[in-house]
């Protein structure tokens, strides 16, 4: 049963990563596979075939002729393994939809206008430069992909001619990717590995920092030779629907939305309290004050609907946040299920570092997998794998490869393809003029760990 349940996990994978030929909504597949997982798993155990283990490395059987006393013992085991799994996942996704929503708060007062005044240059080399710092900074507050899809919206407005503006849009995806690597609320996967308690803030910012920083310097140095950066940018041309885009509230928004996010590694290394506590706080704070601020003048209460948090709270992408709980509940049937007298997982890590002994050379190979794979199951499964201490390297290797790698493709992250629909971004000019400048970047990044470490 053990073959059925490895046979689900790649039918259903393979149905994600051909969602669009499918025409079919990723999570789909990835909640039918987690659900599918755990029942077969489920038959499989109450029927003797397979065992369960916990992460106290106990295991649960119903094989053999058992009195009612241990059967009775062994299904609250059973049912103990999953609903622990399904706690840590819960608390991955509240964190998840408390940051959607002040992020989606302060869009709804165009806070994120205000960036734009940050901008203040026509060459096209310094505008490379300054849009690519703003993406590495922005996105280590809030997720790469919002940084990215804040940041096309900008340069709209600043670059009019689409086959120059693809090239700022494409070294974005890179510089965001970068950004959310070397913080606990940047990226999806540090997330993970924050609330896992597989690392601390402090740490994961001070070991992932410096890399993270040559991964995102790297490509733009090489990249700022090209003919396309040479020059200033046109004169924009008149937009008359552009008058009073930013609102009274906007620079306050932004500013409380960017602090309550920031406030979170700061109230749980206060009160040792999980990071989604703190985000809730977050969400409380930016909620009340979204509730009494006057975004316009004559503002009245037929416009604060156009404000509301509820308008903010159906704004959020919540078949994002069903896809992470089919994947993350699939990774929970291997991390759970037993060969021998470990989990899938730890037989499968033994079984590779058989093959390739050097811990480093995988994880670097992890990130180039990344590329072609969702990086949330990668950590996801590595997280299972190894049983090293917090904060050990190997942790915060994986963060920065799985959090970086991604960008050597434009399918690779979740900002690559937002970028990719959004500017309609060839996979094959991506793969010819920005996949070899982000491997660079990646490949200088991953140097620079191994030297620091």
């Amino acid at each position: 049963m053990i073959a059925a349940i490895i046979l689900l996990f790649i039918i259903c994978y393979l149905a994600i990563v051909f969602e669009h030929p499918l025409k079919l909504d990723k999570t789909v597949p990835a909640l039918a596979m987690g659900a599918l997982m755990w029942a077969v798993l489920s038959v499989g155990f109450h029927s003797g075939i397979l065992n369960v283990i916990d992460t106290h490395e106990h295991i649960y059987s119903m094989s053999g002729s058992l009195d009612e006393l241990t059967k009775e013992t062994n299904e609250e085991g059973f049912t103990n393994v999953l609903l622990h799994h399904l706690g840590k996942i819960a608390e991955i996704l509240v964190f998840l939809i408390g940051a959607m929503t002040i992020v989606e708060l302060v869009d709804l007062h165009r806070g994120f206008d205000v960036i734009r005044d940050w901008i203040g240059t026509k060459n096209r080399k310094k505008l490379l430069w300054i849009t690519g710092i703003i993406a590495f900074i922005l996105s280590s507050i809030i997720d790469n992909l919002t940084t990215t899809i804040v940041l096309i919206s900008i340069l709209r407005k600043l670059i009019h001619n689409r086959d120059e503006r693809i090239w700022y849009v494409a070294l974005i995806i890179t510089a965001a990717n970068a950004g959310g690597a070397w913080s606990p609320i940047g990226d999806v996967t540090t997330t993970m590995l924050w609330i896992g308690k597989k690392v601390t803030a402090i740490q994961l910012m001070e070991y992932i920092v410096l890399p993270a920083i040559v991964c995102f310097v790297v490509p733009y140095f090489l990249a700022s030779f090209n003919k396309v950066f040479k020059g200033e940018i046109p004169d924009k041309l008149p937009q008359s629907n552009e008058t009073n885009q930013k609102l009274l509230s906007s620079t306050r928004m932004l500013y409380l939305g960017l602090g309550m996010i920031i406030f979170v590694p700061i109230f749980k290394t206060v009160t040792h309290l999980p990071p989604y506590i703190g985000m809730i706080l977050s969400l409380a704070v930016v909620w009340l004050v979204s509730e009494y601020i006057h975004p316009e003048e004559n503002f009245d209460a037929g416009k604060k609907q156009n404000y509301s948090p509820h308008k903010a709270l159906s704004r959020i992408e919540i078949s994002s946040i069903l896809f992470f709980l089919g994947i993350l509940l699939a990774i929970a049937a291997f991390e759970s299920v037993v060969v021998g007298n470990v989990s899938l997982l730890r037989s499968g890590a033994d079984s590779l570092t058989a093959v390739v002994p050097n811990t480093n050379v995988i994880i670097i190979l992890l990130g180039f997998v990344s590329a072609v794979i969702d990086n949330v199951p990668l950590v996801a499964a590595a997280m299972g794998m190894y049983n090293n201490p917090m904060d050990d390297h190997l942790w915060h290797f994986i963060a920065f490869t799985a959090g970086t790698g991604g960008s050597m493709l434009i399918i690779g992250s979740a900002a690559g393809v937002a970028a990719m629909g959004m500017e309609k971004i060839d996979f094959i000019w991506y793969l010819k003029k920005i996949a070899w400048l982000s491997a660079a970047g990646y490949l200088a990044g991953c140097a620079v760990f191994l030297l620091l470490a």
